[in-house]
This record gives C-alpha cells, sequence and structure tokens, in this order.
C-alpha cells in the first residue's frame, strides 16, 4: 500500500457516519453458572458479540453514529445481529448476508476472575469470509473514520477488503483506526480450545501486520497485542519498533492500571506516557473490556476531545465491561458513562450498584424492545384468571374453552390496532398460552401476570420460584403484577407486600424484562386526592422503580397533579401510567379518563371486563358465535380508544 504523502485527499463533504467498524460479528453464548466449568454450563445468555461489532454497537450507546462492515448468515443467528445492531442504532448498509455460511458462534464462561474459557465457533463462517466486494467506496467516505482489527488480517480474503477500505479512507482523508485484537487460535497458533490465549510469539503474525502500521492514524492495543505487532518480547521495546514504522498515536491497555499513550517519541519508561488512571473496580469477566475501550476512547478521539478524556472514556468504558457478564449488551450509554465518571467507584463490582443499574436499564431499554411508549399504549386487558373461570363455571362450559375465548379477544384488538403501534394486551400463560403464542411478531406491547389471582398480601403464582416462573417469557414480554396496597394498612400487610415488590423487581432486572405494577387501594380503604401519592412515595423510598404503574382513575385533577410529582420527582425515566377499568361502564370510564388526561404521565389505559365482561358470559353460554364475540369485543374496545384520544388535548399528544 503507498505510503500516507502519497494519497491525495479528495472529499471535502461532510461524513454522515463518525466511524465505520470492520470485520467480526458473531454470536456470543455466555454461560449463566459463575464459577464453574464451560463443561457444566447448563444455560446461556445470548448477545452479539465480535470485537467491530462490538465496538460499533459501543460507539454507538456512548452518541457516535456508527456503522459496520460484516458478513451473516441467511438465519436465525444473522437475522439476530442485523436487528440488535439496528436496535443499537448501528448503521447496517455495510452489514452482508452470506447465503452460503453460518454466522460464528461463541461459546463463554466465567470459571474465575483469572479464567475465562471460550470457544470460537468459526470454521467457513460468513465473517470471516469477508472480501474486496464487501468494501464500497462511497460507503466508506461517508464515515469520518474507519476501524480495522487485528483477527481480519490473518485470512488473504478478510485481509485484502481490510486493506482495500484503507485505500478509501486514506484516499477520502478519513482516518484509520486500527485494534490489533490479537487472538493466537485465530491465526492458527493454538488449538480450538485455548480460545482465552492472549499472547503466542509469532514472526509471521507481526510481518504480516507491518505493513498495516504506516496507515494508521491510531493504534490500539494491550501489552501483547503491542508485543505481537512490535515483533517484540517486550512492551516498551514493542512500542519502539512501532514507532519505527508509524506516526499513529499509540495507546497502551494496561488493565487495572489503565493506559499510556504516545502521540510522539517513545520514552524511556512505559509510565512516561500521557497516563490515564484505571479505575478500582472489581473483575468479573474481562471479555469485551477491550472493545469497550475502544468505543469509548474513540467517543473523545473523533470528537477531538483532550487526550485525557480520551482516555477516562476508555477506562470507565473497560471498567464496565470487566464489571459486569455481558460484552455488548452491558456497555454504558453516554449517559451512564458520564455519571460515573462525575460520582466515581460506589461500589467496586459496579453490576450491583443499584443507581448505575437503574440508569443502565432506563438509557438501554428503548434499545432492547421496541418502543411503544411515545405514543402510549391502549391495551385490552384480558389476563383475568380467576374471573374468566367463575364465569365458564357458572354457564356450565369447560374451562378449557376459556383459552379459545382469549384467542377471540386478541383477534379483536389486532382488528382495531390494524397494525398501528401503540396498542396492547394483557394476557397469561396457563389460560391464554394459545393467544400469547398468536401474538408472537404482531406489533402489540404484551403484559403478562406474575401475581396469584386475588391475593392480599401479595403473592406469586409459580412454585415459589418468581424467576423460575419467568425464565421461560420472551425478552420483550412486559412482567405485570396485582398488589392490592393501601397506605393505612397495618405494617405487617404492608412489610410483607414490599418484601414481595423487592422480589419482584430484582427478578424484572437480573432477567432484563420491564415490568408493571398495579396498584388497586379503594378495595382496601377510603381513597381521596393524596392517596395514590402516599402510595407511590412510600414504595419509591424502597427504590421500588417500576417502568410502568397501572393505577385506578382518580377523583379530581388535584389527584392527578399529587402522583405527577411523586413520579417527576423521583423516577423521571419511568415510562408512565395506564389506567385500569375495574369493571366501571363506559360512561365512567369516559369521565375517569377525561380527568386522567390532565396528567402528562397517564399514557393510555389497560381496560378488560368492560370490553369482555358480556361478550365473554354470552359465548360461554353458547348464546353467541365466535364472529359475535369478536364483533362486539373490537367495537368496545375500539370505543374505548376513540374516548381516551378525544379526552386528551393537543398539547398532550405532542408531550406523547
Amino acid at each position: 500500500m503507498a505510503p500516507l504523502d502519497q494519497f491525495v485527499r479528495l472529499d471535502p463533504m461532510k461524513p454522515t457516519l463518525d466511524v465505520i467498524t470492520i470485520g467480526r460479528a458473531s454470536v456470543d453464548l455466555y454461560g449463566q453458572q459463575i464459577g464453574g466449568r464451560l463443561e457444566d454450563m447448563a444455560s446461556f445468555s445470548k448477545a452479539v458479540g465480535g470485537c467491530p461489532a462490538n465496538i460499533a454497537i459501543g460507539a454507538a450507546r456512548l452518541g457516535l453514529r456508527s456503522g459496520l462492515i460484516t458478513r451473516v448468515g441467511d438465519e436465525h443467528m444473522g437475522r439476530f445481529i442485523r436487528e440488535q445492531l439496528q436496535r443499537e442504532g448501528v448503521d447496517v448498509a455495510g452489514v452482508h448476508t452470506d447465503p452460503a455460511r453460518l454466522t460464528a458462534l461463541v461459546l463463554l464462561g466465567v470459571r474465575d476472575d483469572k479464567t475465562f474459557p471460550l470457544i470460537f465457533y468459526r470454521d467457513n463462517c460468513a465473517d470471516a469470509a469477508l472480501d474486496v466486494s464487501d468494501i464500497d467506496e462511497a460507503y466508506i467516505a461517508s464515515a469520518g473514520a474507519i476501524v480495522v482489527t487485528g483477527t481480519h488480517f490473518a485470512k488473504p480474503g478478510p485481509s485484502a477488503a481490510q486493506m482495500r477500505a484503507m485505500e478509501y479512507a486514506r484516499k477520502h482523508g478519513r482516518k484509520i483506526c486500527f485494534d490489533i485484537d490479537y487472538r493466537p487460535n485465530l491465526w492458527g497458533l493454538a488449538g480450538h480450545g485455548a480460545g482465552e490465549s492472549r499472547y503466542v510469539k509469532s514472526g509471521e503474525v507481526s510481518a504480516l501486520l507491518r505493513p498495516v502500521l504506516p496507515q494508521c492514524d491510531l493504534i490500539v492495543g494491550t501489552e501483547e497485542e503491542m508485543m505481537i505487532a512490535g515483533d517484540a518480547d517486550d512492551p516498551l521495546q514493542a512500542l519502539v519498533n512501532v514507532r519505527a514504522h508509524t506516526k499513529a498515536l499509540l495507546v497502551l491497555k494496561r488493565g487495572p492500571m489503565g493506559c499510556s499513550v504516545f502521540p510522539g517519541a517513545i520514552p524511556a519508561s512505559l509510565d512516561e506516557g500521557i497516563r490515564g488512571p484505571g479505575f478500582p473496580v472489581e473483575v468479573f469477566n474481562v471479555l469485551g473490556a477491550g472493545d469497550a475501550f475502544m468505543a469509548g476512547f474513540l467517543r473523545g478521539y473523533l470528537r477531538d476531545e483532550p487526550i485525557e478524556t480520551c482516555c477516562a472514556y476508555a477506562n470507565a468504558g473497560g471498567a464496565f465491561a470487566v464489571s459486569r457478564l455481558l460484552c455488548s449488551v452491558e456497555y454504558p450509554t453516554f449517559t451512564e458513562l458520564n455519571h460515573f465518571l462525575k460520582s466515581g467507584v460506589k461500589v467496586r463490582a459496579l453490576r450491583e450498584d443499584g443507581a448505575l443499574n437503574h440508569l443502565h436499564w432506563v438509557t438501554t431499554k428503548d434499545r432492547l424492545f421496541p418502543n411503544h411508549a411515545a405514543s402510549g399504549i391502549m391495551a385490552l386487558a384480558i389476563d383475568h384468571r380467576a374471573q374468566l373461570e367463575e364465569m365458564a363455571d357458572a354457564a356450565g362450559a369447560p374451562r378449557a374453552k376459556i383459552n379459545d375465548f382469549k384467542v377471540l379477544a386478541l383477534e379483536a384488538a389486532l382488528s382495531v390496532a390494524n397494525g398501528r403501534e401503540g396498542f396492547g394486551m394483557l394476557l397469561d400463560g396457563r389460560l391464554g398460552r394459545e393467544a400469547l403464542f398468536r401474538a408472537a411478531g404482531e406489533k402489540l406491547w404484551i403484559a403478562r401476570p406474575v401475581e396469584r389471582p386475588g391475593s392480599r398480601p401479595l403473592d406469586f403464582e409459580g412454585n415459589g420460584s418468581l424467576a423460575a416462573f419467568v425464565m421461560d417469557w420472551p425478552q420483550a414480554h412486559v412482567i405485570k403484577a396485582l398488589c392490592f396496597y393501601h397506605p393505612d394498612d397495618p405494617a405487617e400487610m404492608r412489610a410483607s407486600q414490599e418484601r414481595q415488590l423487592l422480589r419482584l423487581k430484582d427478578t424484572a432486572g437480573k432477567l432484563g424484562h420491564e415490568w408493571l405494577l398495579e396498584i388497586i387501594s379503594s378495595k382496601n380503604g377510603p381513597v381521596d386526592d393524596h392517596t395514590l401519592a402516599r402510595v407511590l412515595r412510600g414504595l419509591y423510598a424502597l427504590d421500588i422503580r417500576p417502568d410502568w404503574w397501572k393505577l385506578e382513575t382518580q377523583p379530581s385533577p388535584a389527584a392527578w397533579a399529587n402522583i405527577a410529582h411523586e413520579i417527576s420527582t423521583n423516577d423521571p425515566n419511568c415510562r408512565g401510567i395506564m389506567l385500569l377499568g375495574l369493571d366501571a361502564p363506559e360512561a365512567q370510564l369516559a369521565q375517569g379518563f377525561a380527568v386522567a388526561a390532565t396528567c402528562p404521565w397517564v399514557k393510555g389505559f389497560a381496560v378488560g371486563r368492560t370490553i369482555f365482561g358480556k361478550p365473554a358470559q354470552a359465548w360461554l353460554k353458547g348464546e353467541i358465535t365466535d364472529d359475535e364475540a369478536r364483533r362486539q369485543m373490537s367495537d368496545a374496545f375500539a370505543r374505548l380508544v376513540n374516548i381516551w384520544n378525544g379526552a386528551r388535548t393537543p398539547s398532550q399528544e405532542k408531550a406523547l
């Protein structure tokens, strides 16, 4: 490749992307049994992985406009990578589908704080088949920088692709960043079982990487990675050797010691570079930490921040990664990163820092789930179990028919939604299993109950383990719990219910589900303008912060103002409030909707028996057909949708 000064910078156009990364994209399967052998793993968590994919996601979370050039298979895992990249805000114009090859897989485990076994399944995989046909000059020119990665120089095709991308980048005056990303066994230097091996000396690898160095503006690597790039057994000598071939900014990652940066001549000591101190966090899993580091450094580097700021972003990103299990899924957002840099390390095991965890959740959940909250949610609630069983018994109908009726309710809801977002259903998995299956893939927000019907104090369905009950749910399903809670309940009753709500909060957080807390106070005491606000204030004091509240209609705008104050003060990232129906007549609900519309936190409703009560009774008795039951429910649901939309003012519509 021609030296740097032979390129003419031809393209004065402002890039539309900040950075494009090139190379690996895999599905990472992380063993969930921490401290065990990979041989003994019984369950796995799935995430997008591969150095360039991780960097692209990490950069997007930090506010950069990132893209990725890679290949994925024409199968479920390839589609997962593409869809997750899109959810994360990564441009996928360079993600090509390879119909002949499968998406790469990686199995990983955490044995202890120093041992992280992993197996790469990369035999003839899609991303390893990257070649020059995948590199589009206009796409490279659309970014301010590209990131090439060491692993993709290991084979002729991907190496030629990266070299072509570098040629185009230099032609158009774009920056070239090199993450050395040295994995010996991906260069054929270690066996399949040595995936965690970090360093094997190889003059051949060093020779292949040497022509890359002069083309780069930024080179980042660990001490071992610099040693392979510099063909030396000592990191300082390796830096000297690398510097002999390039004027690039050199960044040396030093683990818990942070990093050292060398913009010019290499000094006599590693400590004489520009230092970026590390953070005193507990090491839980080092896999992917370097990619989070690179994303952080790029956030500063591509925004022309001082080197010290680049180092702070990078080291903080790495600290988050080593203290959490997964890679890209658990990288910080820029809001989260700034909070951490401002407040410092409060808990060495960052994954146990409640404030950080909540901030991480509320700033990333829109990337994990389709966000219907912006326009509100109007839901048909038919998660009822005890009430429908009573109806079936009274009608002399087998309870098995309830499942069929819930399918009719789903069809009624879909007919009203008509493909539009902002609609949902509350469904259970015991009596509404078939409806849940049919709802998969539809544009519906789905919430599912976990409470034992009618329980007070609150108790959960299943055989004692709430996590086990929820474990097999699709990730996008929202956990819903109904709690009959009054602020003037006896202390013992409140304490019992609060313990259960804390269990629910922990389960939702550990399993990665949004959750909705339904509070009914009117069944157990008088309700005035302050009752529900007192409930919320007390629960917030316990750090119980559901993503959604489901509340009764209130007697006055003052009551809603009090509720709004508590949410705005304690959890401004709350999704909002949904109104419940309590089997009220439509006219009464219309009055309640009108009062609730004065509160900006009320985002919609989840009403059940007002919609399905009469049709259910008649259908279970055999008095009406399936079509008539569907029609009655869709008509009633549509009327409530119109009532709710009519209650909101134009300014409230805009706020939503």
